[in-house]
């Protein structure tokens, strides 16, 4: 009987010896991280105009404020992806991406991010209103929405105070449907938003001027 007993044991102890190797072996779900990717958009040689810009942090609406990849294929309805992710919250590369490519248009005096204490006239603020893949029976496309508002910093009358506000709504066919063409669409619609965001300030401050 204690024999019995001891080869029990015994074996359950290899058992749960060897389910541990196992579970230790076996592959976990691999989560692929997703980036945008693009070289900054090619301006027109203008003048530069002699203003420092502040680029505040974008908010987002609240479907999208995750690093979850979001996509729609039926009305009133959005899923995500489960091992497919963004690397950064939508509005964190948004305003990265917008951000760097205001500095490299060099169209301004100066372009700052968030955290410089330098001072600035103007500041440039937003919101992620869309960021998500739309799917049909015809295919895929990124979606990409943006909302913007430029203010004069020291203008102390309101209307005076902003100097304008503007809704840019873009979207890329993806070339497959799967994430990593929805990021090489993506990254296409946030290039023409960033282009065209520019060109819309730097307009509005040299006809200030």
């Amino acid at each position: 009987m204690i024999r019995t007993k001891i080869i029990w044991i015994l074996l359950i102890g290899i058992a749960l010896h060897l389910s541990g190797c196992l579970d230790l072996k076996q592959p976990s779900n691999k989560i692929d991280y997703y980036s945008l990717e693009y070289d900054p958009p090619r301006m027109r040689d203008f003048q530069p105009v002699a203003e420092v810009i502040k680029v505040e942090q974008f908010s987002v609406a609240p479907i999208y404020n995750t690093h979850k990849i979001i996509y729609r294929d039926k009305s009133y309805q959005r899923a995500a992806y489960t091992y497919h992710k963004w690397r950064a919250n939508p509005a964190e590369s948004v305003t990265y991406f917008l951000a760097r490519d205001m500095q490299q248009s060099q169209l301004f005096k100066a372009v700052l991010t968030r955290r410089s204490k330098f001072p600035y006239a103007y500041v440039l603020e937003g919101s992620v209103d869309e960021f998500l893949e739309s799917d049909t029976a015809d295919g895929c496309q990124a979606v990409l929405a943006l909302s913007i508002v430029l203010m004069a910093q020291n203008e102390p009358e309101m209307d005076k105070k902003i100097r304008f506000q503007k809704t840019y709504q873009m979207s890329k066919p993806c070339e497959q449907r799967n994430p990593g063409a929805l990021a090489e669409a993506m990254s296409l619609a946030m290039s023409e938003a960033s282009e065209k965001i520019i060109n819309d300030v730097y307009e509005n401050l040299a006809d200030y001027k």
